[in-house]
């Protein structure tokens, strides 16, 4: 990838996490939401990478993860459908797994088991 391509990239990621808005407007119960991910490539039963991510009330409400794969172009992990589902049906947390569907130059894509534990702010039950 050139600089102009690495650029152009980044100014797109920036222009998606505006046009998602901000937590607090798009889900106005939620205080916080943590994402913790571990990374695979495909055919690895091993961890290549763990991460967790929080969101708190002014954070932009973009939940699209990149892939970890080295190559790959426009991929990544999108759980902004996971999060809406469980605010949604006010789940306090899911789990899943997910596979990159972007175009790589290399034959392995990363894989992510993901866990979201979202806090609505409310009193203790």
């Amino acid at each position: 990838m050139t600089n102009k391509q690495k650029n152009a990239a980044k100014m797109k990621r920036m222009q998606n996490k505006i046009d998602a808005g901000i937590l607090s407007d798009r889900f106005p119960g939620v205080s916080s939401i943590v994402i913790h991910m571990k990374y695979f490539h495909r055919g690895m039963n091993h961890a290549i990478m763990e991460r967790t991510v929080n969101f708190f009330p002014g954070s932009y409400a973009y939940f699209h993860m990149e892939c970890m794969s080295k190559g790959c172009v426009e991929g990544g992990f999108d759980l902004d459908w996971a999060i809406a589902q469980l605010v949604r049906n006010r789940r306090e947390s899911g789990e899943g797994k997910l596979v990159c569907d972007g175009e790589n130059t290399y034959s392995d894509h990363s894989k992510v088991d993901y866990k979201i534990t979202i806090d609505y702010g409310g009193p203790a039950r």
